[in-house]
């Protein structure tokens, strides 16, 4: 569900507090707080050298566009309020400050009636102007950008009604790069337009944005999505039940590769060469958002294109909706015109809402080598560990603690959410599945105890993440380490005793504390692990015995104040368990169930 919670003083404000707070941390710009306009501190050195160019819209889809006013880029930018054009006197505000009477103005607009009706007649006020100051050649020229191809029914031939999108950014920046290389006036329009033309952009939302002080217009159920939604909520084409990140994806770069408007851009230009460009709507973490630019490139890929760059990032928003957006720019397929346009698409451009591309030139092949060699001698080393003879027993106990990790996950996920982030039992479930997938298969080296405890410390490595899953490995280290010293490393099936047993167990607690200084009271599994080693070695290896104790150790931690990992910052017990402590009995008890 969309919060409907905001940041906010008093909503016809927000545009203007918003501003003001760019314009406090950026240190290039300035702020003409009557008319909104964000402009460049040294806009009358910038007019005097080369073509001015600004952008524009509604508010709500920072950091478009006033994140892209800086030193080649944007010259200014006018916004408006919350999803609404700004006002001819506002545009025509900012376009007084920008204009170049040497070089001339490109002003770049997103397709939306309010938006080119208000930039039309500012621009067309300003000619009069001019005129009426006697100038005849007043150089301004509006680009429109319509890039949205989910408004496009299937069965057209031609570019409707298409909206402005994330792909305005691709435009402005090279538009913006050919002004800052010198282009002329001429030169710098047909490049925008070229831009805009060939840019395409689809969108996918999992729900609408609210918008501060009026909230949802509309929610969508649990599972659904929503595909070719607007940035300012405006419905989609089509809206489908919750898939996977790869069909999501996939179904996004599927209609734009398939409609008729980029299958002509290509043809024209006998190119299957894109700039893609991956943004985030406002709302998803940049965890997701890696995944869909992972996807969007491979996708891509499968229908024979190839990326020539790619940028990933919050560009342009939709307030703080839940979504991503994919454009593609096709580009010429010329060398010299296809390198034009890298050239300004490259062209570092300093501004709060861009990211350069960073040039590095690969000299990693000495690293790679040393790490590709250390890999392929871990590969062989395991590969040789493929022809053990199974164990009944590895097969037994390890069927038998995963199934207790089945048991009590829910248990444990629960426990860990109430003092951590809720982890802890899936992340012991994977350990436990590892081991059981690895004794079933006939990879643990049954016949020498030390290696097949130092197997399974390596199996949880690659399966079990964060801190419970290094505790464990450093326990099993610990317990290997010790078996080894006391001659149980060949490979002649030798079992330890239970004293020898005990000892293994108290090193691989030592092994622990060592690093986590961790101790009996803290509230972590040192609290089950330290009465139960003890107890096993007090009573000749009784293993229902040291469980037992186990349990009452993890039970104790229900009351005790934490003293080692998240839980620290969250206070008391208050009646739970150490989720880790429970977890380890887990692993006890199905130790237990196997050899009895």
């Amino acid at each position: 569900m969309v919060s409907e919670k905001h940041f906010v003083n008093n909503p016809s404000d927000l545009v203007k507090d918003s501003i003001l707070g760019l314009v406090s941390t950026s240190t290039h710009l300035k702020f003409d707080e009557e008319s909104k306009v964000i402009y460049l501190r040294n806009i009358d050195d910038v007019k005097e050298s080369q073509v001015t160019l600004f952008c524009g819209g509604g508010a709500g889809h920072e950091p478009a566009h006033g994140g892209f006013v800086g030193p080649s880029f944007l010259t200014s930018a006018v916004s408006g309020h919350v999803f609404a054009s700004p006002s001819t006197s506002q545009v025509l505000s900012c376009l007084q400050r920008t204009y170049s009477p040497n070089h001339g103005t490109i002003v770049i607009v997103k397709n939306y009636t309010g938006d080119i009706l208000n930039f039309g007649r500012a621009i067309e006020r300003f000619k009069a102007e001019e005129a009426g100051k006697g100038s005849v050649d007043c150089k301004v020229s509006m680009v429109v950008v319509g890039d949205d191809v989910g408004v496009v029914n299937e069965s057209e031939e031609i570019d409707v009604g298409r909206r402005g999108l994330s792909g305005t950014v691709l435009v402005n920046k090279i538009a913006c790069g050919s002004a800052a290389s010198g282009e002329s006036f001429e030169n710098v329009e047909r490049i925008a337009k070229f831009a805009a033309e060939n840019v395409f952009t689809i969108g996918c939302a999992l729900d609408p944005a609210s918008v501060p002080g009026q909230g949802l217009p509309r929610v969508l159920e649990t599972s659904q999505i929503e595909f070719g939604m607007g940035i300012h909520n405006e419905p989609g084409f089509k809206t489908t039940e919750l898939k996977s990140g790869h069909e999501m994806v996939s179904d996004m770069i599927s209609h734009v590769f398939n409609s008729k408007l980029l299958k002509a851009s290509s043809q024209k230009l006998n190119s299957k060469k894109v700039v893609l460009l991956v943004n985030n709507l406002g709302a998803i973490s940049n965890l997701e958002l890696g995944l869909v630019s992972n996807e969007a490139c491979n996708e891509i890929k499968k229908h024979g294109f190839e990326i020539v760059r790619a940028f990933q990032g919050t560009f342009m928003t939709g307030l703080a909706m839940p979504g991503a957006s994919i454009s593609v720019l096709v580009v010429p397929s010329s060398s010299a015109d296809e390198q034009e346009i890298l050239k300004f698409i490259d062209l570092p451009a300093h501004a709060p809402g861009w990211n350069n591309l960073i040039p590095v030139a690969d000299k990693s092949s000495k690293s790679d080598a040393i790490v590709d060699n250390e890999r392929r001698a871990n590969l062989a080393s395991q590969t040789s560990n493929k022809t053990h003879e199974r164990s009944e027993m590895w097969v037994k106990i390890s069927n038998s603690v995963y199934d207790s990790s089945v048991v009590h996950e829910q248990e444990i996920t629960y426990l860990d959410s109430v003092m951590g982030d809720g982890d802890c039992g899936q992340v012991l479930l994977s350990g436990t599945t590892s081991v059981k997938n690895a004794a079933n298969s006939s990879k643990i080296p049954s016949n020498n105890i030390a290696a097949a405890v130092s197997t399974i410390s390596g199996l949880l490595e690659d399966s079990m993440g964060g801190t419970s899953g290094i505790i464990y490995c450093l326990f099993f280290d610990g317990v290997s380490q010790h078996l080894s010293k006391a001659g149980y490393s060949s490979d002649n099936g030798a079992m330890p005793s239970a004293e020898v047993w005990g000892e293994a167990l108290s090193n691989g607690l030592e092994t622990i504390q060592r690093y986590s200084t961790a101790k009996v009271g803290d509230r972590t599994l040192i609290d089950a692990l330290h009465p139960f080693i003890e107890t096993f070695k007090a009573s000749g290896g009784d293993l229902a015995q040291s469980l037992e104790s186990a349990k009452q150790g993890a039970k104790k931690t229900e009351e005790m104040v934490p003293l080692r990992g998240r839980a620290v910052y969250t206070g008391k017990g208050k009646g739970h368990a150490d989720a880790g402590a429970v977890g380890v009995c887990a692993v006890i008890e199905g130790i237990l169930n196997a050899l009895h």
